[in-house]
C-alpha cells in the first residue's frame, strides 16, 4: 500500500521519529515521508511510534491508498529530496 506520514513531535522525541520513519519510507520534507508498506510494516511502524510519543502532545497523521494510481503529487518550489515520482 502507499503510504503518506506527517508528523509534529516534541523536540526531545522527534530525532527518534525521525530514525524510526526513514527506516521504512523515504524521506521528502520536512516531518513527512512517502513509500509503499505492507500493511504488517505499518503495523509494526505505529506500535514503535507510540513507544515514541507522548500522545497527549505530539501527533502522527497516516494517509493510506491502495493504489498509487489514486494520488497525484504536485510539487511547488525546491524539492526537499527529489524523488522522480511517489515512490
Amino acid at each position: 500500500m502507499c503510504v503518506i506520514i506527517v508528523y509534529d513531535i516534541g523536540q526531545k522525541r522527534v530525532g527518534k521519529m525521525l530514525k524510526l520513519c526513514r527506516q521504512y519510507l523515504n524521506w521528502i520534507q520536512n516531518s513527512v515521508f512517502e513509500g509503499a508498506l505492507t500493511s504488517s510494516q505499518l503495523n509494526e511502524l505505529k506500535m514503535k511510534a507510540k513507544e515514541i510519543m507522548n500522545e497527549e502532545e505530539d501527533s502522527l497523521i497516516i494517509f493510506t491508498s491502495r493504489s498509487e494510481e489514486w494520488l497525484n503529487k504536485e510539487a511547488m518550489g525546491k524539492e526537499k529530496n527529489e524523488l522522480g515520482s511517489f515512490l
